[in-house]
């Protein structure tokens, strides 16, 4: 599996999390997001004593999520703020420690497949090029397109592969979906077994079929392994034409997993 680097602990609820799922917390925090209150303004707002209100305020200032000021008019008041920024950052790297592809503003430079970095650091994966193998049973369709799609959009910084377990010939509506939703060509694609590359270097094994899961061999140097379980476009469809919507929607699967497949290959560590 992926391991998935943070600034936060990936192990335990991150620190913002914690602070507002409590639900008198969240309401304050909503009630501060409409602007700046005072402490008896907001015990009218979430309807609990002051106390605990204030209570809460402690921690949520405590959790770098709430500022607090005197009032400039009347200096025995306090304002309550709600700290955009400290809310941003704390969010974001709460969504790190589950997928760093959540990470705000990941995608950047990402979007066009020319495998260009956005600035963040996060180019190319620390200069290590990612082996990436996709495997299905047929290796003429899901498997095939995964790769094509993760070559378009990672450019020259990944090299994927793909692979089947009882190959057949490129299906029709996978080459046609690919060519005229995303502009991508694979006509020229011939299938491959997999056995005949288990015993090249891959960082990861995709396997997109429950079938191919089981049939799978044993890699050279224990790649990672992942399964990605989707159903087989060509299933019950008699011709291209049949098959194409089946297609379409396994690409547009692939395409969204493979978007966040990216930062999460970025994350790993070289090697």
């Amino acid at each position: 599996m992926l391991t998935y680097h943070a600034s936060v602990a990936a192990d335990g609820l991150p620190p913002a999390l914690r602070l507002i799922a409590d639900p008198v917390r969240w309401r304050l925090l909503r009630a501060l997001a409409h602007g700046d209150q005072r402490v008896r303004e907001l015990v009218t707002a979430v309807g609990e004593p002051q106390n605990l209100v204030s209570y809460h305020l402690r921690k949520l200032r405590d959790g770098g999520l709430v500022t607090a000021r005197r009032s400039s008019f009347d200096g025995r008041d306090t304002y309550y703020s709600l700290d955009l920024a400290g809310c941003a950052g704390a969010l974001a790297g709460a969504a790190g420690a589950l997928h760093p592809g959540l990470v705000p503003g990941y995608g950047a430079g990402h979007e066009d497949g020319t495998g260009h970095g956005d600035g963040t650091g996060h180019g190319d994966g620390g200069g290590h090029l990612r082996r990436v193998l996709f495997v299905c049973t047929g290796n003429s369709g899901r498997s095939p397109m995964a790769a094509a799609l993760l070559r378009h959009r990672a450019g020259t910084r990944v090299h994927a592969a793909s692979a089947g377990t009882h190959p057949k010939p490129l299906h029709p509506a996978a080459a046609a979906v690919l060519r005229e939703r995303y502009r991508i060509d694979i006509g020229g694609h011939r299938p491959t077994h997999v056995n005949t590359v288990a015993g090249q270097r891959f960082d990861y094994v995709i396997s997109l079929c429950d079938k191919a899961r089981e049939a799978c061999p044993e890699f050279a140097g224990s790649p990672g392994r992942i399964h990605w379980s989707l159903p087989d476009p060509a299933a019950g469809a008699a011709g291209e034409r049949a098959a194409y919507p089946g297609f379409e929607r396994v690409a547009a699967d692939l395409s969204t997993r493979i978007r966040f497949l990216l930062p999460a290959l970025d994350a790993e560590p070289a090697g």
